[in-house]
């Protein structure tokens, strides 16, 4: 039998960089996907999905020539045939798992990392492949092979987990320190527009940066500074300003956050007061946060958390607190009032 669990995934600063070639610091946190799969005479893979009371089966003397938008499973065994890995031995396959759908933390990404490990293990090379390659092909399966417009962040700190500084370029990653308190998720019980969202913040940030490069072909975002939004700011077309703003200043946020969680001992106060100023950008520049959300926040600070914002692409899903010991009652207290659907304590999985 195999048996794995994968965990979900928080970005604590950086949303809606990645597409910009620009750093992003995410975490997996202890909530999971688990998979156990079991050898079948028949050549399939029959998978039940538990928890959405769903089943797909997979006839594996079928080509994969033709994978449906938004069907991971074959889109993964696609990319992994394209590495020389062959698929002739049937499993009965349940997947279950208490992160949340459609809420922020990753849950798409999860199941592509575990569904990955899976195949991975059906060929005994568990042990050979390394959680950068998992993280690439996931990427690839889930990102590249459909044009979607998301970036590496996900799919790359889910398969190597901890709380890392990711190079969305390279994809190469610094372990910070995960000393960041207590977190809260708060589930808002709106559904996330994730691919409206991250199609126009995409769009806009990278003609925002086009626009720039007309005129100063040498101009390199990861090496800009915040004197360089006044700058450049005259060039960049009125509709683009709040991208470009964000652009600027989120980069920034990520430095400040990744030069204090590189100590031994951050402080919280300090995250939290970053998380705060990257909460803003993304309400009032990138405009992800439906009012709602909003008041869920502004309740959650009032009661004493220390930081607030939302979690994935936005438009609805899930908020993170950083909250002190003292106030994680309070603070809890606070979501749930304001009309959050659920709130718990999590913590960065390693």
């Amino acid at each position: 039998m195999i048996q794995l669990k994968v965990p979900a995934r928080i970005c604590f600063y950086g949303d809606h960089q990645d597409y910009l070639g620009l750093p992003v610091i995410a975490g997996t946190i202890d909530r999971f996907i688990q998979l156990k799969a079991s050898r079948i005479p028949e050549k399939n893979f029959h998978i039940e999905l538990l928890d959405l009371n769903d089943e797909v089966v997979i006839d594996l003397k079928n080509g994969l020539q033709q994978v449906l938008q938004d069907d991971y499973f074959r889109s993964c065994m696609a990319v992994l045939k394209k590495e020389g890995f062959h698929f002739d031995e049937g499993y009965a396959i349940e997947v279950s798992g208490n992160i949340p759908v459609n809420a922020g933390l990753s849950s798409s990404s999860a199941l592509v990392v575990a569904w990955l490990r899976f195949l991975v293990a059906t060929q005994g090379k568990m042990e050979t492949i390394s959680d950068y390659q998992i993280g690439r092909w996931a990427y690839e399966a889930e990102v590249l092979f459909f044009d979607q417009p998301g970036g590496l962040m996900d799919q790359y700190t889910i398969a190597q987990k901890g709380l890392l500084y990711i190079d969305t370029q390279s994809g190469e990653s610094v372990r910070l320190s995960a000393d960041v308190g207590k977190l809260l998720v708060a589930e808002s019980g709106l559904a996330k527009k994730t691919l409206t969202v991250l199609k126009n913040a995409r769009v806009y940030a990278q003609n925002a940066v086009s626009a720039i490069q007309q005129h100063h072909p040498d101009f390199n975002l990861k090496e800009s500074t915040p004197a360089d939004y006044e700058k450049y700011r005259s060039i960049v077309p009125q509709e683009y300003q709040n991208h470009w703003y964000a652009a600027i200043f989120n980069y920034q946020i990520t430095l400040q956050a990744k030069e204090e969680l590189q100590k031994k001992h951050p402080d919280v106060q300090r995250l939290g007061r970053l998380m705060n100023e990257h909460q803003a950008i993304l309400q009032h520049q990138i405009k992800n946060t439906p009012p709602e959300m909003v008041n869920m926040m502004e309740k959650a600070l009032k009661a004493g958390a220390l930081g607030a914002k939302t979690i994935g692409s936005g438009g609805g899903g899930c908020m993170v607190a950083m909250v002190l010991d003292e106030n994680v009652d309070k603070v809890k207290n606070a979501f749930l009032d304001a009309g959050a659907k659920a709130v718990y304590e999590v913590a960065v999985t390693i």
